[in-house]
């Protein structure tokens, strides 16, 4: 019996970092919003971060919370709207756990080569913007 083979995958990087905080801010920019953009590494620790000077102080916390929460479900953050309503099966979820979570579209998964290596989360403009400018920089890193 063999054994598959495992191919490395390189981690999210600050140099990828840097580009997907570049990427969603210039995003915001091009729309006319202020945003806050924060990008965690696969076990959640912060790699970078940037809030616009105009951007209102709360989109510091729920960008952050967007990308662990992304992070942490291996999910967009926009496709889990539905699952915390009281109807849903995650409706529990927010007040069960002791955790940094935030159910509002901005935050998104990072892979490569299919595997989780980070989250990015933006805070700021409306949840349809902010999940907009997420993708924007999730798709300039290739």
């Amino acid at each position: 019996m063999s054994t598959p083979t495992r191919t490395a995958v390189a981690p999210l990087a600050t140099e990828d970092a840097e580009l997907l905080v570049a990427t969603a801010a210039a995003a915001a920019e091009a729309a006319g919003a202020t945003v806050s953009v924060t990008v965690l590494d696969a076990g959640g620790h912060l790699l970078a971060f940037r809030r616009d000077d105009r951007a209102v102080l709360i989109s510091g916390e729920t960008s952050t919370r967007k990308a662990y929460t992304a992070l942490q479900l291996n999910a967009p953050t926009a496709d889990l709207v539905e699952a915390v309503r009281p109807d849903g099966p995650f409706h529990t979820l927010p007040t069960a756990l002791d955790r940094p979570l935030l159910f509002i579209a901005g935050g998104l998964p990072v892979h490569r080569d299919g595997r989780l290596i980070g989250a990015i989360g933006v805070g700021g403009g409306a949840p349809d913007q902010d999940h907009g400018f997420a993708v924007a920089a999730r798709d300039a890193l290739v």
